[in-house]
């Protein structure tokens, strides 16, 4: 855990939280230090994130309107369910088995599986809103860390170890990953020097040639010729858009989150105000309860209906009458809650472009109602909710997490630890944690399941890990306490907190 009264990064990676502290520290806000952050996080977390990604940012404190800057995976417009060709070559998606240790998941790669990216978009458009450090100076940094090269840690060589298949899946993704043969082991260095002419042309000429111009060609070729339905119109159409936050009522404070068509926010607003209605602090059986009602509302009237006008509000008025994340606050009371995901990745690598593309098209836990339905140009409903605690008119907490569905459990077990429990922002990020799915409770060591058996039973199985676990998420968290900065990075994740 980090302490400062000037500022504090958390994220995924420690030279994605040195390079938001030194933001910080040379006179850059909230925002500027994310967009730091971020940038040197496509480099040192590629797996996780990048150009080809896409993701979310909330920006709120004192005197700030709060708002959502929404640039995640968009659907591609020439989308063909499974097992129709349409007359045509279209390539299929590609499973691959991705195991945890104590429980395996199928991700679905190649051309197929990639969508719209957002990155470029979201990085410039919030930069040009709220940025006070010109985005070349954000972005010298992690330009010449991919020329450099990475050595990798511990936590993004075990990411690289579970998708070995992924990344050995096409010639261009292994000659970066595997070069000599094998996958790269930890202390090992990752170099790619198209990325960093990739960001360097970001900061240059902006996101024009990433959606309009030659880096957009090259995506739409490489893929059209392997496949692959991203078109440039879809390119051409796309745009980061600001979205107003949801905003709850939860123990005196307020709970600001990512809106629809993100689906995770709505879940996470969902579980908390369940919680709400019960004593404080919540048993550990009212927690998981609050979990399996958020997850019995993911139906496919609940998918469907994200994309509608007001259906937040319908929603709640009728029931209650492979992700990296960085958390911001600096010294005048702003938050920067930011999260970025490529997916898994797709295994396509686009040679001259630098970028790994997104395989958001391919994960079963965003096309809930199978792969390749969603109208184009929708934005795909993620399970991403960077989030802030308002208490009166400052930021008490900035969070967001990592984890695929495991993300909206993460921030619910996290607020409620800090909220509830008092408890300090390193104890509640580390704190073991539970997720419900399916019938299924997944459960770290250090939770006493002798409280969920007997009479509780919306489980019908539980699968005890052995040791925390990055399948539980990676909740990056700043907390204010008076006019003391705390910050923490999550465990399982490698995650850091870095005062500036």
């Amino acid at each position: 855990m980090s302490r400062s009264e000037h500022g504090v990064v958390a994220a995924g990676h420690p030279l994605t939280a040195q390079a938001g502290a030194r933001v910080l520290r040379e006179g850059g806000n909230a925002v500027d230090a994310a967009l730091g952050a971020m940038l040197v996080s496509f480099v040192a977390e590629p797996l996780l994130t990048g150009l080809g990604a896409g993701g979310y940012m909330l920006v709120a404190g004192r005197g700030a309107q709060p708002a959502l800057l929404d640039f995640f995976v968009a659907a591609p417009s020439d989308q063909r369910p499974e097992g129709d060709d349409g007359g045509g070559s279209r390539a299929q998606l590609r499973a691959i088995d991705v195991s945890f240790g104590d429980a395996a998941q199928v991700f679905h790669v190649g051309p197929a599986s990639c969508g719209v990216y957002g990155a470029p978009a979201g990085v410039c458009e919030a930069a040009r809103r709220w940025g006070s450090v010109p985005l070349e100076d954000l972005v010298a940094p992690a330009a010449r860390l991919a020329r450099d090269g990475v050595v990798l840690n511990h936590g993004q060589a075990y990411v690289a170890r579970i998708l070995a298949d992924l990344l050995t899946s096409t010639p261009e993704c292994a000659a970066l990953w595997a070069p000599e043969g094998r996958i790269l082991r930890e202390g090992e260095l990752l170099r790619d020097p198209e990325l960093g002419d990739a960001l360097t042309r970001l900061a240059k000429d902006g996101p024009r040639p990433f959606y309009r111009g030659d880096i957009a060609s090259a995506v739409c070729e490489w893929l059209a010729a392997r496949g692959g339905s991203l078109s440039g119109e879809d390119l051409a159409d796309y745009e980061a858009i600001e979205r107003r936050p949801v905003r709850i009522g939860y123990r005196g404070r307020e709970i600001l989150t990512n809106p629809p068509p993100s689906a995770g926010g709505t879940l996470l607003a969902y579980a908390l105000l369940l919680l709400d209605r019960r004593p404080a602090p919540p048993r550990l059986e009212d927690v998981v309860d609050a979990m399996a009602a958020a997850q019995a509302e993911r139906t496919p009237e609940f998918v469907e209906g994200l994309d509608q006008d007001g259906f937040l509000e319908r929603f709640l008025s009728t029931r209650l009458g492979a992700t990296t994340h960085i958390s911001v606050m600096d010294a005048h009371g702003t938050a920067c809650s930011a999260t970025c995901s490529n997916g898994e990745g797709s295994g396509v690598v686009v040679p001259g472009t630098g970028m790994h593309l997104n395989n958001v098209m391919g994960e079963e836990d965003l096309n809930p109602l199978g792969f390749h339905r969603h109208p184009a140009g929708r934005r795909m409903p993620s399970m991403m909710a960077p989030s802030v605690v308002m208490r009166g008119k400052e930021v008490e907490l900035a969070l967001g997490s990592a984890g695929s569905n495991r993300i909206r459990s993460a921030l619910l077990q996290t607020i409620v630890n800090v909220v509830d429990r008092g408890m300090q922002v390193g104890d509640a990020v580390a704190a073991p944690r539970v997720h419900f799915e399916d019938g299924v409770l997944f459960a770290e060591p250090g939770i006493d399941m002798r409280k969920l058996h007997g009479p509780y039973g919306c489980a019908t199985e539980v699968v005890s890990f052995g040791e925390l676990n990055l399948f539980f998420g990676g909740v990056q968290a700043v907390h204010r306490l008076g006019e003391e900065l705390c910050g923490a990075g999550d465990p399982r994740r490698g995650g850091v907190a870095v005062q500036a």
